[in-house]
C-alpha cells in the first residue's frame, strides 16, 4: 500500500494504519451486502490494487472474520463476526424485548419513555417512545448523557459496586449543568441509596431546566442491572408528586422487560 499522501508527503504509519482499518471495514460491509465476492470485485469496489485487496482479505481471514467459499477465490463473512456481534446482541435484545413495554408505558404515563445503558461514564439511550402528551421533539437515542444528572444514569450508578461507581464518577467530572445538579459526592451517594431503597431514581431539573425524569432498573437472567427504563417530561406537568405516583407503573414495566430478558423475578 502506498505510503504517500495526495500532496506527495510521506504518510506516517498512523495514517496508513487508519486507512487499512477503513478499507478492512469496507471489505466486511461489501461481503455483508453481497453475500460473497472475489478479490477483483473487492478491489474494484474499494478502488485498490488486487494485491492490496488480497492482503486485506488474508488478514481478515487469519482473524476468522472472513472465509473462502468452496469455490476458491470467493470470500464471505466468517464466524468470527458472530463472536464480535455477541458482545452487542444483549443490548439489541433489550431494545427488542423492551419496545412493546415502552410503547404501552408511554401511553399510560403520557410522557417520553427510554431504555438506556451504561457506556463508560455516560448513560446512552438505545430506544425511545414519545408519549401522546410529549413536549418537544428531542431524540435522545445514541446520545451520551452524564450519569450523575440523569435518572437512567443514577439508577445504573446505584447498582454498581462502590469502587466501580467511584471510578465512573471520577471519569465523569460531575459537572454542574443546572443550579439543581448534584455535584457533591456525599449528596449524590445519599440520593443513590434512596433510589436503591425505593427501586427507582429521579432527577428534578438536574440535566435541563424544566425537565424531570425517573428511571427503574432492568435486570438480566442472573439479576445484574443491565439497563434503565426511564420516563421524562416537563416539570410543570411531570411533577415530583406525579412521578412518585407513577413509579409503580415504571417499576412494573422494568420488571416485565427483565422477565423477557430471562430474569426469574
Amino acid at each position: 500500500m502506498s505510503n504517500y499522501t495526495a500532496d506527495g508527503e510521506t504518510a506516517g504509519p498512523a495514517v496508513s494504519g487508519v486507512q487499512s482499518v477503513d478499507r478492512a471495514v469496507s471489505v466486511l460491509e461489501i461481503l455483508a451486502q453481497r453475500g460473497e465476492a472475489g478479490v477483483s470485485e473487492v478491489a474494484a469496489e474499494i478502488d485498490v490494487h488486487k494485491s492490496t485487496a488480497f492482503r486485506l482479505l488474508g488478514a481478515l481471514e487469519a482473524r476468522g472474520l472472513v472465509e473462502q467459499t468452496a469455490e476458491r477465490g470467493k470470500y464471505r463473512l466468517g464466524f468470527g463476526i458472530v463472536r464480535l456481534a455477541g458482545a452487542v446482541t444483549g443490548r439489541l435484545d433489550i431494545t427488542q424485548q423492551g419496545r412493546p413495554v415502552c410503547e404501552r408505558l408511554s401511553e399510560e404515563i403520557g410522557e417520553t419513555v427510554n431504555i438506556a445503558v451504561l457506556q463508560e461514564h455516560f448513560a446512552v439511550s438505545l430506544c425511545q417512545v414519545r408519549g401522546p402528551g410529549a413536549v418537544g421533539t428531542h431524540n435522545w437515542v445514541g446520545q451520551l448523557t452524564p450519569v450523575h444528572a440523569t435518572s437512567s444514569g443514577k439508577i445504573l450508578l446505584a447498582h454498581l459496586p462502590a469502587d466501580e461507581r467511584a471510578g465512573v464518577l471520577a471519569e465523569s467530572g460531575m459537572r454542574k449543568l443546572t443550579p439543581h445538579t448534584l455535584t457533591a459526592r456525599t449528596k449524590l451517594e445519599k440520593n443513590l441509596a434512596e433510589a436503591r431503597e425505593r427501586g427507582y431514581a429521579w432527577t428534578l431539573e438536574e440535566l435541563e431546566i424544566g425537565l424531570h425524569a425517573m428511571a427503574a432498573p432492568i435486570r438480566s437472567r442472573d439479576g445484574e442491572v443491565i439497563a434503565a427504563l426511564s420516563a421524562s417530561g416537563p416539570a410543570y406537568r411531570f411533577t415530583e408528586e406525579r412521578m412518585h405516583e407513577l413509579a409503580p407503573a415504571l417499576i412494573g414495566g422494568a420488571q416485565e422487560i427483565s422477565h423477557r430478558m430471562g430474569h426469574p423475578g
